[in-house]
């Protein structure tokens, strides 16, 4: 059985080769203190100062000379006490470093750390809330610039600092509810008097400006998805490969080449934009097409662009109508959605005035076409103030903001009762609460931290 209280070690950089290796030891200062000793013995090492010294092995070998730092807790990253080895990057050589130091602590139990656990001891030791420390994961993880930026504002505690405003305006009226439940004989007075409905309204505002801005910083996490739907051959996996400027997708003239998803990342402006190539979509008997279809509808569904496919050499067709009939009803609320229609260089006529019109042979167009997806991207793009969120904060504020709109959607006093009013707001200030750490089960920390990389 692991404990939080166990001395931990793990390396601290990046796998492979570099110039320069760190390994992190982390624990109580009594043990610390001991294996300290036992790697650099009668040596003093003040806190916050960087030694030169040779790092041997038991019989008094030497390893390596090494930059040796003591952080003394809670001034740490864990709030523990902390002691950081920093020698030569060579793979063999950190792995020696690292079994010599569990051989030096093994009486009083030093183990490899578990992913995510020094930023875990970080957490419970009060050195960051919960979301502060998943943005310790979304610097790492970063793909872009502007989700770089986003995550050290998360980490900073943009994020944290609104969610807090909002739970404190939530804890103060629920305690002015429960005081008004005392005096039931004047509850409608004290109600109106504090203007409860009115406050409810501010909240609930407060409260989806943060969804909003949450959702931003998902796209800013994850990327901005672009799927690229409609009928068979219309042209689809050669506007990929445009857009990806490689060929990434096989495009020939059979109908039906692509049946599953190819995605490809890009980047524009410093966003970046998965773009994922789909099958065509019809009615069809066969059993692989009709998997790759469905695959596609699903994609679909969670896109955050649609680009919508039709060829422009030839009038609608039966094909087409039959691929909108079947994706149309897939498209989430808000989805921003193209019309793209490709072949420009084989038209007759132009391009509807709804639609963009390109060739993806000659890439007639398409610059026009990344011009609309810049546009639409830069709305998602971070602003000041922005921060990164995963999917599980933005459950957290669509619970949170249910609990507001049953007090926002009726009146406060008479429609709902004050017990309930209270009820409604202590389980929205719950469900802010899970966002930074404070109503958050153990189980979900465990699965949080597992997706960290080891010795972070």
């Amino acid at each position: 059985m692991v404990s939080d209280k166990d001395p931990i070690v793990a390396r601290s950089s990046a796998p492979g080769r570099g110039g320069i290796g760190v390994v992190r030891i982390s624990g109580t200062k009594e043990q610390v203190n001991i294996i300290s000793q036992i790697l650099f013995p009668q040596k003093e090492l003040k806190p916050r100062y960087a030694h030169l010294l040779s790092f041997k092995d038991s019989d008094g070998h030497l390893i390596d000379r090494a930059i040796v730092i003591r952080y003394f807790g809670p001034a740490s990253y864990t709030g523990e006490d902390v002691l950081e080895i920093q020698a030569h990057g060579g793979p063999a050589l950190q792995q020696v470093i690292l079994e010599r130091c569990l051989q030096a602590g093994r009486e009083i139990g030093l183990r490899t750390a578990e992913p995510g656990e020094f930023t875990k001891r970080a957490f419970l030791n009060n050195r960051m809330d919960l979301a502060q420390a998943e943005a310790v994961a979304d610097l790492i993880e970063a793909n872009s610039s502007a989700a770089v930026r986003a995550a050290a504002r998360s980490l900073q505690g943009e994020f944290s600092k609104r969610i807090h405003e909002i739970n404190a305006d939530l804890l103060e009226l629920r305690a002015y509810i429960e005081a008004t439940i005392d005096f039931p004989e004047e509850e409608i007075d004290f109600i109106e008097s504090g203007h409860v409905n009115e406050r409810v309204t501010t909240i609930s505002q407060k409260l989806m400006q943060l969804q909003n801005a949450a959702m931003r910083g998902k796209v800013l996490r994850e990327g901005l998805t672009v799927v690229l739907a409609g009928a068979p051959n219309v042209g689809k996996s050669s506007l990929m490969n445009a857009l990806a400027c490689d060929d990434v997708a096989i495009v020939t003239d059979i109908a039906g080449t692509t049946r599953d998803r190819i995605t490809h990342t890009i980047h524009l402006d410093g966003l970046a934009v998965n773009l994922i190539d789909t099958a065509g979509v019809r009615h069809t008997d066969n059993e692989v097409e009709r998997i790759g279809i469905e695959r596609t509808l699903q994609s679909v569904e969670n896109a955050d662009i649609v680009l919508l496919l039709r060829s422009a050499d030839q009038t609608e067709s039966r094909e087409e109508e039959e691929a909108l009939s079947l994706i149309l009803p897939r498209l989430r609320e808000g989805v921003e959605f193209l019309n793209v229609f490709n072949k420009i260089d084989l038209a007759t006529e132009k391009a509807p005035k709804d639609a963009i019109g390109i060739s993806a042979k000659t890439g007639e167009g398409v610059e026009n076409l990344v011009s609309r997806l810049k546009t639409i991207a830069g709305e998602s793009e971070s602003e000041e103030g922005d921060f990164l969120a995963r999917a599980r904060h933005l459950d957290c504020l669509a619970r949170a903001c249910e609990h507001l709109h049953v007090l926002a959607d009726n009146a406060v006093g008479r429609t709902v009762g004050l017990d309930i009013a209270a009820e409604e707001l202590r389980l929205a200030g719950n469900a802010l609460g899970e966002i930074v750490g404070e109503t958050t089960p153990d189980n979900l920390l465990g699965m949080i931290f597992s997706k960290f990389c080891i010795g972070k």
